[in-house]
């Protein structure tokens, strides 16, 4: 299932006219946000109940859609739980999407690249340049990989499809309430937090698949696992932080530094490889690690799960 889970998310991505489970997750966030936050609870209380009933009910329902699959048709079952694998991977979306921000800056076309790497980050990107754009889509092809990828295959392996599911739901929830800003500081903390638990592992668990991937490519292996080793508990996120230095160690690429974000500048430290600068062309290379290293933690899990 792990193997077939891969092959579909390389060979389909993220097809916009299939419907899509992380949506379906996110408009029921939307829409259970309001009545949580009613409830006579302290905030960060409403918030823990809130992450709790979602990523609980997640796992319930994907447990109960498998077994009365299974009832009543056990190859249907093994089908569907592939596909529920599947969704929750997208290392290829996140490569497609990387990719279009490449376009744009290879053809100096600014002002669509700035649009185009508005929808895989989070930091304000109306005034980045050339350099920082490429910079920030780097940033999220490394960080996205656990997230998108190491993560839900990890989970995956362990306890099948609801699990994976029920990782989705956490890292949705993560993406839409887990803010340190005045509306979602109290109510997003456990979601922010159980987010951080969740990746915990997998994050650190990607580096010397990256570094492997490196040696590959372009016989950075051992540059990838020692930036990673130095520089990866610097970052404000406690997970973040491992993938992106291994990435700048493979690249040799300073990465990090201070964003604006909602007009706010955020300061955050630079993992220092290099003194060049960073090129649209670096995306492609980012994108092809990523890939490369999707492809060999997908092969040791599935060899994991079959032993």
């Amino acid at each position: 299932m792990l193997a077939l889970a891969f092959i579909l998310d390389l060979v389909l991505g993220d097809p916009g006219f299939f419907p899509h489970p992380i949506r379906w997750m996110g408009k029921s966030i939307s829409a259970l946000e309001g009545p949580f936050r009613s409830l006579p609870l302290k905030f960060v209380s409403s918030g823990i109940l809130f992450s709790g009933v979602l990523i609980a009910g997640t796992w319930g329902f994907c447990w109960a859609l498998l077994a009365v699959s299974d009832f009543f048709n056990p190859i249907f079952a093994d089908i569907l739980e592939t596909v529920l694998i599947y969704y929750a991977l997208s290392a290829r979306s996140l490569a497609d999407s990387a990719m279009e921000v490449f376009k744009p800056l290879q053809n100096n076309k600014l002002r669509e690249a700035r649009e185009k790497v508005a929808l895989i980050v989070g930091r304000d990107t109306e005034t980045l340049d050339s350099e920082k754009i490429s910079k920030a889509a780097i940033e999220s092809v490394a960080e996205n990989l656990v997230d998108g990828f190491v993560s839900p295959l990890f989970y995956a392996a362990i306890g099948g499809a609801p699990l994976a599911m029920a990782f989705k739901m956490v890292n949705t929830l993560d993406s839409m309430i887990g803010y340190k800003n005045q509306t979602y500081f109290l109510f997003g903390k456990a979601a922010a937090r159980i987010d951080d638990v969740a990746n915990f592992i997998p994050s650190r668990l990607s580096v010397p698949f990256i570094a492997f991937a490196a040696q590959i490519l372009a016989k950075k292996g051992m540059p990838a696992l020692k930036t990673a080793l130095r520089e990866g508990h610097r970052h404000a996120s406690p997970n973040s932080g491992y993938p992106e230095a291994a990435f700048s160690g493979a690249l040799g690429l300073t990465l990090g530094g201070p964003s604006y974000y909602q007009g706010i500048l955020v300061h955050k430290p630079e993992i220092v490889t290099s003194v060049g600068p960073v090129l649209p062309c670096h995306i492609k290379q980012a994108c092809d690690l990523m890939l490369l290293s999707a492809l060999l933690w997908a092969l040791f899990m599935t060899t994991l799960a079959a032993l």
